[in-house]
């Protein structure tokens, strides 16, 4: 009997070992396989991706062709310097939006893998530079430097300034992702993500007000005191020096260049602190959070103990009410209704072109929560499910949760409703708009009732930025668009009584519209919810498939 013995190699005689690429390479090659292989999950994602390349490139070919047409323009300097100041916010803020959607933000990621500090911040840096975002700076920062630009030494500076400014602004995101992304990848940095629609809406309006406010004052005088201290924060600095060299001012073109790029030094020093940090310390942020937590929630549930009513009702206007402060979908959907619904009437109302009737907006965007009631269960509707028996059970849960929504939404809109009488100073008219306001809720919990039990879909939990799940698209627009045009066409007779008393000139029976409004909104709602109440009960299997898709 023999035994094989396995041959010894030595180590000439291994064979060469394949070159091994830079960290660098690496990293880009891994950042272009995510991209790839994120395309490849669905034709969807993949034409969602294609068309925000086309409207990018859109937009920024736009942008240029605007900053080129602005050379030799008095005012191009505050233009272009704020401009890449609003553009370096945006950068700054995008981590609290997309950490949840962007792998390639959360370093803790590679915290098993032996990298060392420098050469993983040079890595991650050049391989944040692939992307539609860097591309568009690059397009904003080459025609902002493109319309000051003059004379030799104003193109020597720009061809310095514009991949500073890309840099900074790369460095910037990644920096304030890489010191937050603990918070970033939890329940609260989720809770900011579902809020970046509100911040693009408060924004839009802001932008609106202040170019009407511009417009109004003829020109961009106004501006001017703000775009000289822009000019000296990086990277708008860098643009800034652009102008400087142009006209002759070498020593604060260099000072402004420099101060870029001590910002840049100071930005890669943060960032690679926050990765030594991330991967060496363990996190211990939650330990004493839980126990707070545990106080918080002990000393909530006695509170609302006692205000709330016992039995059935009580505990279904617990868990909605809970759902607002804990489930981060819930929670985006108020804030952005409350907000909003604030914002058109009194943004309206400061520009002189609002009415007092602007408020019912506040009202249509809280009636819009009632809709998909049983959506925001999800999978866990089973347990709901088991509760309801006969119609009664369901009219009972379906009160319950059309009365948690009251709570808010009730004084919310009579406040909204007084702030724009204020602002406008028409605080006769304020009993009318209440009026009508409070019909229109009525009107939005009644369809929003019928809508749940109709046309319920599923609220994907694990994505910040779908509300529907996929193939149920159609159910979520008949349900909220058709609810909102019932409840329109519910709302006629209060519509047409206001009208009538204000065509008729009787005025002073107008101050009726508060109580007859208040009285119909009631008796809509009422109704909605007995009419949706055995429709409820009968399709209680369906629902729960339907929200389960999730």
């Amino acid at each position: 009997m023999t035994t094989a013995v396995p041959p010894t190699t030595s180590p000439t005689a291994s064979p060469a070992a394949s070159p091994v690429g830079s960290l660098t390479s690496v990293f880009v090659r891994l950042k272009l396989s995510l991209l790839r292989n994120g395309l490849r999950q669905s034709a969807g994602r993949t034409a969602a991706y294609v068309t925000s390349i086309v409207v990018s490139a859109l937009f920024a070919a736009a942008i240029l062709i605007s900053f080129l047409l602005m050379r030799g323009i008095r005012d191009a300097d505050t233009i272009a310097v704020l401009f890449t100041g609003v553009l370096a916010l945006a950068w700054t803020v995008m981590p609290l939006f997309v950490a949840s959607g962007d792998e390639t933000l959360d370093p803790s990621r590679l915290v098993m893998l032996p990298l060392r500090p420098q050469p993983l911040v040079r890595a991650l840096l050049v391989a944040s530079l692939v992307g539609i975002g860097p591309l568009f700076t690059l397009c904003i920062a080459l025609g902002a430097a493109m319309a000051l630009v003059r004379g030799a030494a104003g193109t020597a500076v720009a061809v310095l300034a514009v991949p500073l400014v890309v840099l900074v602004c790369v460095a910037l995101s990644r920096a304030v992702a890489a010191a937050n992304v603990r918070l970033l990848t939890s329940r609260k940095g989720r809770d900011l993500a579902v809020l970046s629609g509100l911040l693009i809406a408060v924004g839009i309006q802001l932008v609106n007000f202040g170019a009407q406010r511009l417009s109004r004052s003829g020109g961009l005088d106004t501006l001017e005191p703000a775009a000289a201290v822009v000019g000296w924060l990086p990277p708008a600095s860098a643009i800034a020096a652009v102008e400087d060299a142009s006209e002759g001012r070498y020593v604060t073109a260099a000072a402004r260049l420099l101060l870029t790029a001590a910002a840049l030094g100071a930005l890669l020093s943060w960032w690679q602190r926050s990765l030594v940090r991330l991967m060496t310390e363990p996190d211990g942020s939650t330990i004493g959070a839980a126990g707070d937590a545990a106080k918080d929630t002990s000393a909530a549930s006695g509170l609302l103990g006692r205000l709330l009513p016992g039995g059935r009702t009580g505990t279904v206007m617990e868990r909605s009410l809970r759902y607002i402060w804990r489930d981060p979908k819930t929670k985006g959907a108020w804030v952005s209704s409350l907000a909003i619904g604030l914002i058109v009437p009194i943004f309206n109302a400061l520009q002189g072109t609002g009415s007092i009737y602007f408020a019912c907006f506040a009202s249509g965007m809280l009636g819009i929560l009632m809709y998909n009631q049983f959506g925001q269960d999800t999978s866990a509707f089973w347990m709901v499910a088991q509760t309801i028996s006969t119609p009664a059970d369901a009219y009972a849960e379906l009160r319950a949760r059309a009365l948690a929504l009251m709570v808010i939404t009730l004084p919310y809109t009579a406040l909204v409703t007084a702030a724009t009488a204020a602002v406008l100073g028409d605080w006769s008219a304020l009993p009318q708009a209440l009026g009508l306001a409070f019909a229109l809720l009525g009107a939005m919990l009644a369809t929003g009732a019928v809508a749940s039990a109709n046309f319920p879909y599923s609220i994907p939990q694990d994505s910040a930025y779908k509300n529907v799940a996929p193939g149920q698209g159609g159910l979520a627009w008949i349900s909220i668009f058709g609810g909102m045009l019932a409840a329109a066409l519910l709302c006629a007779p209060v519509i047409g009584a206001t009208v009538y008393l204000h065509l008729a000139d009787e005025e002073s029976f107008l101050w009726l519209l508060l109580p007859g409004g208040t009285l119909y909104g009631a008796l809509i709602a009422w109704a909605g919810l007995k009419v949706a109440a055995p429709r409820t009960a009968a399709r209680l299997p369906e629902i729960l498939t339907a929200v389960s898709k999730a």
